[in-house]
């Protein structure tokens, strides 16, 4: 199963990084790219714990859907998201933040479990994984370019 793991520091509060984490107006400017859009569940403000996500986007030249539930909430610690429907056999995002001196220090864990055997493995190992990197390094640059900038204002004083 492959795990791609992230550490950014952002100099900002860790309650701002948290929530801006776990905002679906933030999530759609960062996937802006794939056009992704809520389109069931929580669809715009913050996601909390037992809530589901429906995203709709264009990914890997065909249009996906994916649902993801956020199974844990510690704020502003700690949140986990699950997939219960989409392409993959399995998807779980653990989010992990610490307050640090000077900001927050953000953590991404991601699991995933492809289909179709043999070929999902040669997938992940030659393309999949480095792309789903890219897709959280994107969004974890827009997290921090929001909060330390004071634009997490447009998007948190909305909720």
């Amino acid at each position: 199963m492959p795990v791609i793991q992230l550490s950014t520091f952002i100099k900002a509060p860790v309650n701002i990084v948290f929530d801006l984490s776990r905002s679906i107006d933030l999530h759609k400017i960062s996937t802006k790219h794939t056009n992704e859009q809520a389109i069931s569940g929580i669809t715009k403000g913050l996601i909390n714990v037992n809530e589901t996500v429906t995203w709709q986007a264009q990914h890997l030249l065909r249009e996906r859907i994916f649902t993801s539930v956020i199974t844990r909430m510690v704020i502003p610690e700690y949140f986990c998201d699950e997939m219960t429907n989409g392409d993959f056999v399995s998807f779980k995002h653990d989010h992990y933040f610490t307050a640090t001196d000077g900001g927050t220090t953000m953590r991404d864990i991601i699991k995933f479990k492809s289909p179709y055997n043999i070929i999902g493995i040669v997938f992940n190992k030659i393309y999949l994984t480095r792309y789903l990197k890219n897709l959280i390094i994107k969004r974890n640059e827009c997290i921090k370019l929001y909060a330390e900038s004071g634009e997490w204002k447009s998007i948190l004083n909305k909720n």
